[in-house]
């Protein structure tokens, strides 16, 4: 993106975010608040060693500074104050944001010690933002002024629609995913590679490190991919025949994040053909539910009428026998398709905002539940896997004759498969924008 627009469209993001605070502030009778950057963390009280920062994620809303220990104090009618600690370390050095378009939006005071900021914080009645209350006890702030939670409510209301320059920073870090995914499917290609060397590749293709990636890459082959989130990378290369590879990962830019799962297959024989039309079932299946997406529908609709759809690929691979209503009443679905459809997507990977109500007992794990809303990106990812302990009590259970095991037996070395895109809601004519699809069009398939 070049400069000139990020500028343009951070300067109209944070005029959105005073207006939108300014009634938060209001109705919580607050003059002010105080949002903390957060706190470094040791690994272990035995060693000193510290994680990568993770903002708190109403800090980075409002500015990607990915540094620990600043306070934003935001307050009525007055420019946004940036106090920033300044590091002194000759140890470590904090990670620079990648432009500085943000900086003329802000006051800036900077400081070298903790003991310098209580004086440039507000009086009266201010409120503290923090992922870490000890930072709160340090500046004064007590337990009932730090986190309110009706303010906290309101905050993570307003972030579940995005504005423009949120959106573009969320396509953005698609467009560095894709070039992730691209080079898994062509390390995956090379008959041999282990699922770490595949993640290395993954990195160096997004030009990212580690710590920079929204959440720990899943790279899984073959059975591992029944493990939904497989971060325990085999060394050792892979060179069964047939074979399959599911990454989920994504890549970050001004502190958003992008989401994608692909999976593949290589390889010749009855069970990579089936397989192969399982993750063709599954592509449809995606597509059709993206076309499906509706301004004014639940959400979690579109999560059930996936089950309904996954009862009938199911039924089309020889995996389960039966009517679709019948496979999905018994549960089989849920054997096979434990998760939730998607979920909200933004500073955080699973973004807040849009399960402030608890799903449908059956859908425990479903971390959308809002009315679908022009403004919101969500992902749309429903899978198919083979996971032992669901099927083993699938198997002891009174609906067993339902499903073809001698199939289940076959495909299940090959793990599962997941295909997973993130959408814009624009309410335009063609109501979404799928930002996946703009730079990686295919969902998954042959390797060939």
């Amino acid at each position: 993106m070049q400069t000139t627009q990020l500028t343009s469209l951070y300067q109209a993001h944070i005029d959105e975010l005073t207006a939108r605070y300014a009634p938060v502030l209001a109705k919580a009778e607050l003059d002010a608040l105080v949002i903390h950057s957060g706190t470094a963390l040791k690994r272990t009280e035995q060693d000193d060693q510290y994680w990568s920062l993770r903002p708190t994620a109403h800090f980075q809303h409002w500015l990607p500074l990915v540094e620990p220990d600043c306070v934003l104090v935001i307050a009525p009618g007055r420019r946004p104050r940036l106090v920033w600690m300044k590091s002194t370390s000759y140890w470590e050095k904090p990670v620079l944001p990648e432009t500085s378009h943000w900086e003329a939006s802000f006051d800036i005071q900077p400081i070298e010690k903790e003991e310098q900021m209580k004086p440039l914080l507000p009086t009266g009645r201010v409120a503290f933002i923090s992922g870490d209350p000890a930072s709160a006890a340090r500046l004064g702030f007590d337990g009932e002024h730090t986190n309110p939670p009706d303010v906290m409510t309101a905050l993570n209301a307003l972030r579940a629609t995005k504005t423009t320059y949120e959106v573009e920073c969320v396509a953005e870090a698609t467009v560095r995913a894709a070039a992730g995914h691209k080079a898994a499917r062509e390390a995956f290609r090379k008959v041999g590679a282990s699922e770490l060397e595949i993640h290395l590749g993954y990195l160096a293709a997004t030009r990212q490190d580690d710590p920079d990636t929204p959440f720990k890459n899943i790279v899984a082959v073959g059975a591992h991919a029944s493990t939904l989130h497989h971060v325990s990378y085999d060394r050792r290369p892979s060179s069964r025949s047939p074979e399959s590879l599911l990454v989920d990962a994504g890549a970050t830019y001004q502190g958003y994040c992008s989401d994608i799962t692909r999976t593949w297959v290589r390889g010749s024989g009855g069970a990579a053909a089936a397989f192969l039309a399982l993750v063709d079932g599954v592509e449809q299946m995606q597509q059709r539910l993206c076309r499906a997406i509706k301004v004014g529908e639940p959400y979690e609709a579109l999560h059930d009428e996936s089950h309904r759809q996954v009862a009938g690929i199911l039924k089309h691979v020889g995996v389960a026998k039966g009517s679709q209503d019948e496979i999905v009443a018994a549960g089989i679905t849920r054997a096979f398709y434990p998760h939730g459809l998607g979920h909200s997507l933004g500073l955080q990977c699973h973004d807040v905002g849009c399960a402030l109500v608890k799903p449908k007992s059956e859908n425990p794990f479903l971390r959308n539940t809002s009315t679908i809303t022009v403004g919101q990106i969500f992902t749309i990812e429903p899978g198919v896997y083979f996971i032992d302990g669901l099927l083993a009590k699938l198997r002891a259970s009174e609906h067993a004759s339902l499903v073809d095991w001698r199939v289940v037996d076959e495909l299940s070395p090959l793990g599962g498969v997941r295909i997973e895109d993130d959408i814009h809601v624009t309410g335009g004519a063609a109501v979404i924008r799928n930002l996946t699809r703009e730079v990686l069009a295919e969902g998954g398939g042959p390797t060939g």
